[in-house]
Formats: structure tokens, C-alpha cells, sequence
């Protein structure tokens, strides 16, 4: 494996316990959640010859930025569109979620609707770029999501555990949101699948 692949395959497994960290409830996870970031941790260092406790990507000492999410705006032939549960609160939202290290957002769209509704898309499009303050209460730490269109290809496998159901709806009629997309957001990225330019804020 070459320099920059190793280097690549740590960063990638730092930040998937990094994840891990943040979102598991299993203490036996958690251990091995912590065993595993502070093992790629000191191979990083040694990889680089440089301590972490310097500024980094993984600290928020670095300059600040908001995070980048994806969504993907997916249609069938009744025009209806694609929406998951969200097993968190119940309610539905638009395939996508934050964007991970060294994956571009069209990479990240397309394996979050496989991820989160079993579904392999084609033809990706962007049409939207959107800060998401201006729709949220209470923001900790602002965002962008990056909005996207797909042509449906199939359904390939179960969905994730993050999600209850997979489903087309009518624009029409519409299920309950969930907080991951609210109305105002879902209006805006249903006007932008549906324009012939990007919409942005």
C-alpha cells in the first residue's frame, strides 16, 4: 500500500470512530470506539511525525467552518417522491446525510440512498446549494446541504437501520416530517429537483 493510501485508510478509520463516539449508546462499543481512535491516532503521528494535540481538522482550534450534508431528491414514474423514516423521531425526510473525509457529495448522495432506502440511483444532478440557518431554531453549528435529483435504477437491498420504512408519496400528500427537513426546506428542494438552474441561497 503506498504512502498516501495508508495515510487515506487511517484518516478514514479515525473518523469512523469518531462517529462512533458520537452517536453509540453501547458502553462495549464505546471501548472499542476509543481503542481504535487512539490507535490510528498514534499511527497518524508517527505517519507524520507530528503530535495531534497541534491544530487539526478533528479540533475545533482550527479556523471554523459549517458542515456539508447531501440530500437526494428522487422521483417514480407517478411523479411521486422518495421519502424515509427516520427511526430517531418517526417522522420522514429526504436520502442524505453529512458528508465524510475524502468523499465527494455526489459519492456520498448515491451511498446515502442505498444506506438509507435500499435504492441504487443514476444520472445525478445538481440543482441546489442551500445554507440551512435561515430554517432552523437553536443551530449549534451551521450547515450547507448540497441538493440533488437521481433517476431511479432499483431496489438492490433492506434499508438501514437508521430508517423504518422507504416509501413514494405524493407531493400532494405528504407524511409527517422529520426534524432532519423541514417543510420550508422540502418546498426548496422540490422547486430546485424541478428548475433548469442550481438554486442556491
Amino acid at each position: 500500500m503506498k504512502n498516501k493510501e495508508f495515510y487515506d485508510f487511517l484518516i478514514k478509520v479515525q473518523s469512523i470512530a469518531k462517529m462512533g463516539l458520537v452517536y453509540s449508546k453501547d458502553p462495549y462499543a464505546i471501548d472499542n470506539y476509543n481503542e481504535i481512535n487512539d490507535l490510528t491516532k498514534k499511527m497518524l503521528e508517527k505517519f507524520q511525525d507530528v503530535k495531534f494535540d497541534r491544530n487539526n481538522y478533528f479540533t475545533k482550534e482550527v479556523y471554523p467552518t459549517p458542515n456539508i450534508s447531501v440530500r437526494t431528491v428522487v422521483y417514480n414514474k407517478k411523479g411521486e417522491i422518495l421519502l424515509v423514516r427516520e427511526k430517531v423521531d418517526g417522522g420522514y425526510s429526504i436520502p442524505g446525510g453529512w458528508c465524510d473525509l475524502y468523499e465527494s457529495s455526489s459519492e456520498t448522495a448515491k451511498k446515502e440512498v442505498m444506506q438509507e432506502a435500499g435504492i441504487k440511483v443514476k444520472n445525478l444532478r445538481l440543482v441546489g446549494f442551500f445554507h440551512q440557518v435561515p430554517f432552523r431554531d437553536n443551530v449549534t453549528v451551521p450547515a450547507f446541504v448540497v441538493v440533488y435529483t437521481a433517476d431511479f435504477v432499483s431496489q438492490k437491498k433492506e434499508h438501514s437501520y437508521e430508517t423504518t420504512d422507504v416509501n413514494f408519496f405524493s407531493l400532494k400528500k405528504l407524511p409527517k416530517l422529520s426534524y432532519k427537513v423541514t417543510k420550508r426546506e422540502l418546498d426548496l428542494m422540490i422547486k430546485a429537483s424541478k428548475s433548469k438552474e442550481v438554486l442556491f441561497d
